[in-house]
């Protein structure tokens, strides 16, 4: 699944092509998204000129002059660039064809994305109000995880992993902050001292940057490519690593399920 990082590289390496640039038509070839893609987006959009695009958690807003149109990735989706005389590839549900003659194509095998429109304020869309900081932010602040943690007995993984409580820290970098600032997955998010959530805070900022700039260094070309940006493999410390040794100290990496979900660590490092 496409996580923050991944999303904040497509947001960059699409919105040079997009800022500026009038819609002339959306071409919808399947509706059946995770949500049904509302009439509205055709009949709305065009002749509406993309005046910004922004990064909310894993979603995209698309900033037009009266409405934003949000997008969200799901499990296998992508964007790319295409220009006019492309043919469409396969899985490209929703199309939107710019003044320039340029495309950008959603392309969604799995089809657990969405492309939604709003005349409203778009933080106050139902699949965004609930969200919190975002954590590149300043409130994004080891206090703050500190004093939501106090009387919790999930997992401080599953605790970071929550968009009610950070926006977008997914599975892959949430144990890669984790194994950054030495704190076991599993232990329980309210028995966490105030010091270690004020480290945590910034593994988590500093690992998310990494991965951003990672991202663009390995960027693939948005512009009739596969718009898959470059993942951060290469750096992976932790994730996807098990048995292999701990960069630090040798011991092995380990595997467990935490709230559902694959966690990799080292039991030396992390305590």
């Amino acid at each position: 699944m496409p996580e923050l990082p991944e999303v904040e590289t497509t947001r960059r390496g699409i919105a040079p092509h997009l800022i500026g640039h009038r819609v002339r038509t959306v071409q919808v070839h399947d509706r059946r998204l995770r949500w049904p893609v509302p009439a509205a987006i055709s009949k709305q959009v065009p002749g509406q000129t993309i005046r910004a695009l922004r990064r909310r958690g894993k979603y995209l807003l698309f900033e037009l002059d009266h409405g934003h149109v949000i997008v969200h990735l799901g499990m296998s989706g992508s964007l790319r660039i295409a220009t006019g005389d492309e043919p469409r590839r396969p899985y490209e549900h929703v199309v939107f064809v710019l003044d320039n003659g340029e495309r950008l194509a959603l392309r969604d095998p799995r089809r657990f994305g969405c492309v939604l429109w709003t005349d409203a304020d778009p933080e106050q869309h139902r699949l965004l109000v609930g969200i919190g900081p975002e954590p590149l932010s300043r409130a994004c602040s080891g206090d703050y995880l500190y004093r939501l943690s106090r009387g919790r007995k999930p997992a401080v993984k599953s605790f970071i992993m929550d968009a009610r409580v950070i926006a977008g820290v997914g599975n892959i970098y949430a144990s890669e902050a984790l194994f950054r600032a030495g704190i076991h997955p599993a232990r329980a998010a309210g028995r966490i001292s105030r010091q270690r959530y004020q480290g945590l805070a910034r593994a988590i900022k500093a690992t998310l940057r990494d991965a951003i700039a990672a991202g663009g260094t390995t960027l693939r070309d948005f512009r009739g490519g596969d718009g898959r940006p470059g993942y951060f493999r290469a750096a992976l410390k932790v994730y996807g690593r098990a048995e292999c040794p701990c960069g630090r100290c040798g011991a092995p990496i380990r595997q467990r399920q935490i709230g559902q979900r694959s966690s990799f660590y080292c039991a030396r490092c992390q305590h």
